[in-house]
């Protein structure tokens, strides 16, 4: 089942395979030590509703969308030259984010846009899909008659 720990994971292996080990990708908030250039990605708000469909699927299954909004900050290394530094990785993430495999499912990355603000590029992406959850159906207890022989 994709988690959000699986797509962090894949959009790591993405970075890694558009900007190689130039760049150090961190899922975890580092206090100290933050070795530039790098990329922090973390999972913004992520939502979980009932998707209504076919009204005999609750009975056995329900649809649930998930929306999973992920915030990719880049930290340049050039202190000379940042912003053209982070614009440049802003245009390839754009391409390294479209399509993602998160545990052998394909994901593609919507409603992309990015910001550069105090020095540092934040790159957001959706990466949204439908999860279907089976429930156990409510079996109904023993019944017990006693019938009597009418005379």
């Amino acid at each position: 089942m994709i988690t959000v720990n699986s797509i962090i994971e894949a959009i790591g292996i993405a970075l890694n395979g558009e900007f190689g080990d130039d760049c150090t990708v961190y899922a975890e908030e580092i206090k100290q030590g933050l070795s530039e250039p790098c990329f922090f990605v973390s999972c913004i708000n992520p939502t979980d509703r009932q998707f209504r469909g076919n009204s005999n699927s609750h009975f056995l299954a329900a649809r649930y969308f998930r929306e999973n909004r992920f915030c990719v900050q880049y930290f340049p290394s050039d202190p000379n030259n940042e912003r053209e530094e982070s614009y440049d990785k802003a245009e390839r993430l754009f391409s390294a984010l479209e399509e993602i495999t998160a545990d052998g499912d394909l994901l593609r990355g919507t409603d992309m846009n990015f910001e550069y603000v105090d020095r540092i590029l934040s790159f957001f992406v959706s990466y949204n899909f439908f999860v279907y959850k089976t429930r156990e159906p409510t079996v109904m207890g023993d019944l017990k008659r006693d019938v009597k022989e009418k005379s």
